[in-house]
């Protein structure tokens, strides 16, 4: 797996951007300076992440998003599990 994080990415399982391995490692969001926690999805080339309003939800269950442009930066929280085995092997 790669250490860097995906072009677009979503936590919502409906979303064709979902990806749990991705998820599992933990993304870290940095939007316009400031370290976001409230990051539903985001996309580095388009400059845009989609943060929820509190908690109201649409029609059908689904948490409603606010579209906030502006320079982003994504990295992985945990290095990759086979990462994590290399080095290991290599400090032995």
């Amino acid at each position: 797996m790669s250490d860097t994080p995906p072009d677009r990415l979503s936590v919502n399982p409906r979303s064709p951007f979902f990806d749990q391995s991705c998820l599992e490692r933990g993304i870290g969001i940095r939007f316009k300076s400031v370290v976001r926690h409230d990051v539903e999805e985001y996309c580095l080339s388009e400059g845009w992440v989609r943060v929820s309003l509190g908690k109201k939800v649409d029609r059908h269950g689904q948490p409603l998003t606010l579209k906030l442009s502006g320079p982003v930066e994504a990295w992985f929280e945990r290095p990759a599990e086979d990462a994590d085995a290399s080095g290991a092997a290599a400090g032995a």
